[in-house]
């Protein structure tokens, strides 16, 4: 049986990876920060399906759970057929609004846990492997709102480009999928029961819609397939024509 681990995947689009790649006969690691509640309905949801996961808690923004995460991993999986980096905190704020704090927890989960995990569970990736990075359509726009966030999504796209690069000659491919605001709980409070906040929201895009969970999960299964195998290094806009 293959193997996945997709973090951040007790709810919204790390939920719907998880279980599609349930769905596609993976195995699942299904990484969570706190909400162990969610995480375990994920794993009873993939077993009821007639598939296999198993729900594991570490916070990436913290240097010893990214440890014990890895640890854990390497401890259930002899191989690691599919990484998908998806755990990630937002915040908007602009510039003069950022506090130290904030800056170094959104660096902390989005860069430098994700960096130091797939540092540590990469010799499990064996060749023809993937590796599958969310970004965000900020990364392509000015995001002043949310700077210190956007600044994050651009430095993961360079991650993927250098490892994409590094790993090539083993079949191993790196790619971004890069959602636009997508229906999840936590864009709720301003999406939901809003008409207001919905048409905004819509109106970003060329499809004039906000996405599901599901096409980001489906764009995820694609670059995790063997028919992306020659794709790499590459971002998979996800974002419904976001900001064109």
């Amino acid at each position: 049986m293959r193997t996945a681990l997709v973090t951040g995947a007790s709810r919204g689009i790390g939920r719907a990876i998880a279980l599609r790649l349930a769905r596609d006969g993976f195995r699942v690691a299904v990484n969570y920060a706190a909400d162990a509640t969610s995480a375990k309905e994920v794993v009873g949801l993939i077993e009821r399906g007639g598939g296999s996961a198993f729900a594991v808690q570490a916070d990436l923004g913290v240097q010893e759970d990214v440890r014990r995460l890895a640890d854990r991993i390497r401890g259930e999986m002899d191989v690691l057929d599919v990484l998908v980096n998806n755990a990630g905190i937002g915040m908007s704020k602009p510039i003069g609004e950022e506090t130290q704090e904030a800056y170094d927890r959104v660096f902390a989960v989005n860069v430098r846990g994700l960096f130091f995990l797939t540092q540590q569970v990469l010799p499990l990736i064996p060749d023809s492997g993937r590796i599958v990075n969310i970004t965000s359509g900020v990364a392509r726009i000015a995001f002043p709102e949310g700077i210190a966030y956007a600044m994050t999504k651009g430095a993961v796209r360079v991650f993927t480009l250098a490892l994409a690069k590094e790993l090539g000659p083993r079949g191993i491919t790196v790619n971004d999928v890069a959602p636009g605001i997508i229906d999840t709980d936590t864009n709720a409070a301003w999406l939901r029961d809003n008409p207001e906040g919905l048409a905004y929201a819509a109106s970003r895009h060329a499809l004039n819609r906000v996405g599901h969970v599901d096409e980001i999960a489906n764009a995820v299964a694609f670059t995790a397939s063997p028919e992306a195998s020659f794709i790499t290094g590459t971002t998979i806009d996800a974002t419904g024509g976001g900001n064109l």
